[in-house]
């Protein structure tokens, strides 16, 4: 199963070291960053994750003990992400088929196209995976976003894939973190639900994607999150940093402050469609 080819876009730059003995080895990383995280607390737990995928879409990814995930309508944005493929191999590639220099930030890679041009990042993966939902349910009317001037980008008719992809790519280069950040409508965080998302709009700025999410009979809540970045990149699960047993699932808490591998997040950036 493989999600149809088409193209996206972000911005920003930062230096990654990686130490390893004596020597000091700089990765400079072109990304949707400018809130660095702080220094990954899980090294033992990411460094000896597989390389080779087990799971073949993300409603597959095991559960910690006594979680369940939580119920969802057939028709629904969480059910579509919960059925997106996984590919085998687990390592994150750059548009031009090169290596991602920072390989410990992600659990899986979903199974769909990065494309060939350095478009598909942040926020742009974020559009597509809503967009993509929203073509699968033939829902063509709903499929809109706004560039930061305020102009709508409709899909209109004829519909068909090739006409759809093109309009990707229109909206991939007028529209980005802020302009999404003012399209969608602020969330509470304890009110979170799959396909809202935690985004910074700016420019540069960030976002990532609520995938999936369980509880268990106390009511405690998790979640899977999901990003691109840049340069131009496979969809990649994340890993949860801040701790190892849990990952890649993130508490769903009071805390204010929400730490992945590669960005900071407020609890007040979480937003819904």
């Amino acid at each position: 199963m493989h999600i149809y080819t088409i193209f996206t876009k972000c911005s920003k730059i930062t230096f990654m070291y990686l130490i390893t003995g004596a020597s000091l080895i700089i990765f400079l990383l072109v990304a949707c960053t400018g809130n660095p995280s702080p220094k990954n607390q899980s090294a033992a737990f990411q460094v000896s994750r597989p390389f080779a995928n087990v799971f073949s879409s993300l409603g597959e990814i095991p559960l910690p003990d006594g979680f369940s995930r939580t119920s969802v309508d057939a028709a629904s944005f969480a059910w579509w992400l919960r059925k997106l493929p996984l590919k085998s191999d687990n390592t994150v590639y750059l548009y031009n088929g090169a290596p991602k220099p920072n390989q410990q930030a992600q659990f899986a890679v979903l199974d769909v196209s990065v494309g060939d041009r350095d478009l598909q990042q942040c926020a742009d993966a974020v559009m597509r995976l809503r967009a993509e939902y929203l073509y699968a349910q033939e829902r063509f009317e709903s499929i809109n976003f706004t560039d930061n001037e305020g102009g709508v980008y409709q899909f209109d008719e004829p519909y068909s894939r090739p006409r759809f992809d093109k309009y990707l790519q229109r909206v991939f280069g007028m529209c980005g973190t802020a302009s999404l950040s003012k399209q969608m409508k602020q969330v509470y965080l304890r009110e979170m639900n799959v396909g809202d998302v935690f985004i910074k709009g700016g420019f540069p700025g960030h976002a990532v994607i609520v995938v999936d999410m369980a509880k268990n009979r106390m009511g405690k809540k998790i979640y899977l999150l999901a990003q691109s970045y840049m340069p131009a990149q496979d969809i990649h699960i994340l890993n949860n940093p801040n701790d190892g047993a849990l990952s890649p699932w993130y508490e769903l808490n009071d805390e204010t402050s929400i730490i992945t591998p590669e960005y900071r997040f407020t609890s007040s950036q979480l937003k819904t469609w």
